[in-house]
């Protein structure tokens, strides 16, 4: 049985990558999660990623979080705030 797979966007319409869909899912549901409380950079986004899904997920976090991080900010979930230093949000509706 294979897993289902997303292919995921790219904020600069550069090709996006096809994931399995679980994974997805997990990170998709870590990040949002971690930009609920408030803005984060970069480094605290993946640091918290990192100590919340740490021996629960299988695979590379910090390369399946940026591959999720940029599919969200292209289906416009969250945005990337041009202060310094870069902060991400969730997108407001």
């Amino acid at each position: 049985m294979t897993a289902e797979k997303i292919l995921t966007k790219h904020p600069l319409g550069k090709s996006g990558k096809n994931i399995d869909r679980r994974k997805y899912e997990t990170l998709k549901k870590g990040i949002l999660s971690a930009l609920r409380k408030n803005d984060l950079t970069h480094t605290e986004l993946f640091s918290r990623l990192n100590k919340s899904l740490k021996g629960k997920f299988s695979g590379n976090i910090s390369w399946y979080g940026e591959t999720v991080k940029l599919d969200l900010e292209a289906r416009k979930m969250i945005e990337r705030r041009s202060s310094k230093p870069q902060k991400y949000r969730l997108k407001p509706n």
